[in-house]
């Protein structure tokens, strides 16, 4: 790795080349860094990258702070290499308009603090992936990584030049004639032994230049996976790493570095894992990669001269292996396998010699992809055929059971207590491995993948529960979370809650034992999204007192233990019960809440189905004025309509489900609204139309139509009122038309 870091475990003790005086650099970092020594008695500790083969990047750390220093390379250097400076300035200019980069912070050339000029950026915590057939991950996230990362690389090349202020950051035209001429003479300079084939594909290269050099664009130079830092848990990037080759020229030449791994001979032991990229699931081909990169860049997906970039790329790869064996033999490499490089000149030379004679066709077939929109991997396919059959055989059985225990226990002791059925097929779908679905890192399904596993059991009540995928209730009933006024402060060794909470759901139900409260824990000096924390609280802490049940419409919701009022008075519990930490609660709400506000809205498109469905029946049943129901037009439109609104709200779910997967919660913000909006609205029509055609037996106990309106209603206010979805959907809207990032249809 080189550039602002993943973690410290990428590194290790600074190599003999490479050290420098610690106690000079810290000296100048406290004169010249802001808030470096903000911490006394805290020393600076330095250790080194080694996934880095250019220039050296140490990991600084003094107390609880961490920075990245990069440098050049002690000892004679080939001629433009190692340009510090550069990568400073073109991070600085990318930070500022927001383009994933660590932050740079300070910049010296004074030679004489540790031996070579430097920089100082952030140091970035997340992933690195550094072997390119992602192992390790799931089918969906590796797809997820990938398209992550070309999408990256066209927002690079969509930057304009003259508002980064780089006009000067190149030297014009004939970007792809200078890389030729200029890794020639890198590669004769460090040369140690004769290769024809980089010869002849010099050669071929300055002989076959493409029409089109006059392309310019800000590039990296060498883009690729292991100069990419992800968001530690999203499918999410977070920084660019490594700007030394980043120049004015023609974006072709990133995109064709990035897809080298697809075509680099199998006799390279250092790049043998890049081999099982294609027989990995979910890494896209070489035509997707160009298809989304095109796509997102708006330019036509026939590129012309592929090959030529293709060749390039491996006479540039094949120049910079040259250059690392070089500082080997010079004794100033920043990896101790620099040797093993020497063996990588020739076989790429010649594979890119193979490519300069290929003809390509980079556009993908043109095919319906309609039934490709939002496919399942193999596993979600598994267990949603797993849990229909479950429902099927086990579930929908038991419902007529089930809802007689509550009709008969609803004003007895018994009421907040299930009936032992449902324990029984508890432990029948944990033997099928039918448990926490909603979990996709613990099951390797995806959340398209849930999405309609999710819908498949919102069309029993209490089939949620079975497979212990029951709807994650909001902490809070407040559309502005900020205003919660219930008061956790730190006292010694515990933590002492005062204050007052409703709609806390499950407190009525026997086997619930301990809550979670959400608090106010004040800090005047942070924000106010970081001034409340979660804590755990054993119910029958002294304080707790649980003051009565409350009601959705009247209805009171015994299968789920409740909605309770609860107070709690002076409640002491130990400072190990907080959560996290102080001040996350938030944090924690949004990384439960963002996929489990779209996992009520799967389960809607099952309850209007089944609402739909019970139209239809009765529908087909009843007659009225001398025909049945759904030969009036009006009840054949509402069927019509309502079929068209699940339809619609399927894809707007499964698009917030796929957007997730590949976004994560936080890039999925917008899709996560809409369809919070949408799904509870249309489900209440739907439900509506369906009481509307049973008449008065569609609002009675006859038919379980109005538990599902009211149900479906309190949807609209318990993940935040529609107001304030539409209110956060207009902001990114108007700011994605500002960015110019609605997608043209």
């Amino acid at each position: 790795m080189e550039g602002g870091a993943a973690g410290e475990a990428d590194a290790a003790e600074v190599l003999p080349q490479h050290k420098f005086d610690c106690k000079s650099l810290e000296a100048y970092l406290n004169q010249h860094l802001p808030g470096f020594g903000a911490e006394p008695g805290a020393t600076l500790t330095v250790a080194q990258y080694r996934s880095g083969q250019s220039n050296p990047t140490f990991y600084l750390q003094k107390g609880f702070q961490a920075y990245v220093l990069r440098k050049k390379p002690p000892g004679s250097l080939l001629p433009k290499a190692h340009k510090i400076d550069r990568e400073f300035k073109v991070q600085k200019a990318l930070f500022s308009v927001g383009f994933p980069v660590p932050k740079p912070m300070l910049y010296c050339s004074d030679a004489s603090v540790i031996g070579t000029e430097f920089y100082v950026m952030e140091h970035v915590k997340g992933r690195i992936f550094h072997d390119f057939s992602l192992p390790g991950v799931s089918p969906a996230e590796r797809s997820a990584i990938c398209v992550a990362m070309v999408e990256t690389l066209a927002q690079l090349h969509s930057l304009n030049i003259r508002s980064l202020q780089l006009e000067e950051f190149g030297v014009g035209t004939g970007y792809c004639k200078r890389q030729v001429s200029t890794w020639t003479k890198q590669y004769q300079a460090a040369a140690h032994r004769h290769i024809p084939a980089m010869e002849q594909l010099s050669e071929w290269l300055m002989k076959n230049l493409p029409d089109n050099d006059n392309e310019e664009n800000l590039i990296h130079g060498d883009f690729k996976l292991d100069n990419i830092v992800f968001h530690p848990k999203e499918t999410r990037v977070i920084a660019v790493l490594d700007w030394e080759l980043s120049t004015i020229g023609h974006p072709l030449s990133d995109l064709a570095h990035l897809a080298i791994f697809y075509f680099q001979p199998r006799t390279i032991p250092m790049l043998n894992k890049c081999f099982y990229i294609q027989e990995s699931t979910g890494i896209p081909s070489v035509e997707e990669l160009i298809s989304i990169y095109c796509r997102c860049r708006g330019i036509n997906s026939v590129l012309p001269n592929w090959n030529f970039f293709l060749a390039l790329s491996h006479f540039k790869l094949a120049g910079i292996a040259q250059g690392v064996y070089n500082r080997y033999l010079l004794g100033n490499n920043s990896s101790e396998n620099s040797f093993l490089f020497a063996n990588m000149v020739q076989p790429l030379a010649e594979t890119g010699l193979q490519l300069s004679k290929r003809t390509f066709n980079t556009a993908l077939p043109q095919i319906d992809t309609t039934r490709q929109l939002f496919v399942q991997t193999r596993k979600g396919q598994e267990v949603l055929a797993k849990v229909k059959q479950f429902m099927k055989q086990h579930i929908l059985p038991a419902e007529k059971e089930v809802i007689e225990f509550y009709v008969q226990n609803k004003n007895s002791v018994d009421k907040w207590r299930k009936p032992s059925v449902i324990d029984k097929l508890k432990e029948m779908a944990k033997a099928e491995g039918l448990w926490n679905l909603f979990l996709p890192a613990g099951n390797g399904i995806s959340q398209v993948d849930y999405a309609l596993i999710a819908e498949e059991t919102g069309r029993c009540f209490f089939a949620p529960d079975v497979f212990n995928c029951q709807a994650p209730e909001p902490d809070v009933a407040s559309s502005d979370a900020t205003n919660i006024e219930c008061s956790i402060q730190r006292d010694g060794n515990s933590y002492v809650i005062n204050g007052k909470k409703w709609w806390s759901s499950g407190a009525g139900n026997p086997k619930c034992k301990i809550a979670i409260v959400l608090g106010r824990t004040k800090n005047p000096s942070v924000s106010r999204h970081k001034q409340h924390s979660m804590v755990l609280v054993p119910i029958n802490t002294p304080g707790v007192e649980i003051i009565r049940p409350l009601s959705v419409f009247g209805y009171v919701d015994n299968f789920h233990g409740g909605h309770f009022e609860i107070h709690f008075n002076q409640v002491r519990v130990p400072a190990s019960n907080l959560i996290l930490g102080e001040g996350r609660g938030f944090e924690i709400s949004q990384g439960r809440l963002g996929p489990g506000r779209i996992h009520h809205c799967m389960r809607t498109v099952g309850l209007a189905e089944h609402a739909l469905q019970i139209m239809c029946e009765r529908a087909s049943q009843r007659v009225a004025f001398g025909k049945k129901l759904y030969a009036h037009e009006v009840v054949a439109h509402w069927i019509a309509e309502s079929r068209i609104a699940i339809e619609e709200i399927r894809l707007l779910t499964l698009k917030a489900a796929h957007s997730i997967d590949t976004l994560g919660s936080a890039g999925a913000k917008k899709e996560i609204a809409m369809i919070k909006v949408a799904a509870p609205r249309a489900v209440c029509k739907i439900i509506d139309r369906a009481i509307q055609v049973c008449g008065g037996a569609g609002v009675s106990q006859d038919y379980p139509l109005a538990n599902m309106y009211a149900v479906t209603r309190a949807l609209r206010l318990a993940d935040g009122p529609d107001e304030v979805h539409l209110s956060a959907i207009a902001r990114m809207e108007l700011r994605d038309q500002a960015r110019g990032l609605t997608a043209k249809m």
